[in-house]
């Protein structure tokens, strides 16, 4: 068979055009394949970035949510500490009714040692025919003239030792701060067990109480006072005996008791007022 043979101007063969047309379809897909995974990435990126901020909003407003549980708690916990200050000081308060030559007169005073021994101011007993101590289990008891301080207006009288008697704990005046929280407890008008609340509003004061008696580093408090509260406790968040609440100040104005401004004497003259009646080291 004769071989075919070509002319020098004939041209190899040319590859079909619809194959070049296919390789860059196929390569644009390839192409667009890429981007879409790329843009698909970055959508879940963006998505997981968005995703975060709930649970740190989450965060922030479950620390919130802690803070306030922890104040409630702080505040449960003050409750609940003063309740338990008020019942430990409660036992310690007596209801003091003094039988004068013109009637009868109702003060407050507070246990101090074991052998029975109440602290409460002259006031309250000056001219006392009889005098008995009423307790918080409603018990009475008669009580009988240790001795007086006059000029600091403190009286000690004592009734006999019995089982369980709750003897209150003397602080320290001189640590005292002004705007500290302080409560009252006496027995004002005659209201046995009464417990009122406030600071202490200043220190130091010097009382003018009558011509012969002047109260010195008197403390002020805005915690009610009330007729019948003399002679019974002011005392501090622990508990301790920091003051014998004694009298309240008169709007000359109007001459009555003005509100929020009453005066204790402060345990530290107490002390020496117990040493100078009992001949107790001060």
């Amino acid at each position: 068979m004769q071989a075919t043979q070509f002319s020098n101007n004939s041209q190899p063969p040319k590859r079909p055009q619809g194959v070049r047309t296919g390789a860059i379809v196929i390569l644009t897909l390839l192409v667009l394949l890429i981007f879409s995974v790329g843009l698909y990435a970055g959508w879940q990126y963006a998505g997981n970035g968005v995703a975060v901020q709930p649970t740190h909003t989450s965060t922030t407003s479950t620390t919130t949510t802690s803070s306030s549980t922890t104040s409630n708690l702080d505040s449960t916990n003050v409750q609940t500490q003063r309740e338990i200050t008020i019942d430990k000081i409660k036992p310690s308060v007596v209801e003091l009714q003094v039988k004068t030559a013109q009637g009868e007169e109702i003060g407050s005073g507070v246990i101090i040692d074991s052998k029975g021994d109440i602290v409460t101011n002259n006031h309250v007993v000056d001219g006392g025919q009889t005098i008995d101590a009423v307790f918080n289990d409603g018990k009475t008891r008669p009580a009988q003239l240790v001795g007086t301080v006059a000029a600091d207006d403190l009286a000690i009288v004592r009734v006999q030792p019995f089982t369980n008697m709750q003897i209150a704990t003397i602080g320290d005046s001189s640590k005292l701060t002004v705007g500290q929280a302080v409560l009252a407890v006496g027995n004002p008008l005659g209201i046995t067990q009464t417990v009122t609340s406030g600071i202490v509003s200043a220190l130091n004061r010097s009382i003018n109480e009558s011509a012969s008696v002047t109260i010195d580093n008197a403390i002020q408090t805005d915690a009610a006072i009330n007729p019948g509260n003399s002679g019974g406790a002011l005392i501090n968040e622990q508990g301790e005996l920091i003051g014998i609440p004694t009298l309240t100040a008169i709007d000359t104005e109007t001459n009555t008791p003005a509100n929020g401004v009453g005066f204790a004497i402060p345990s530290n003259t107490v002390k020496t007022a117990l040493a100078q009646v009992l001949q107790q080291p001060s």
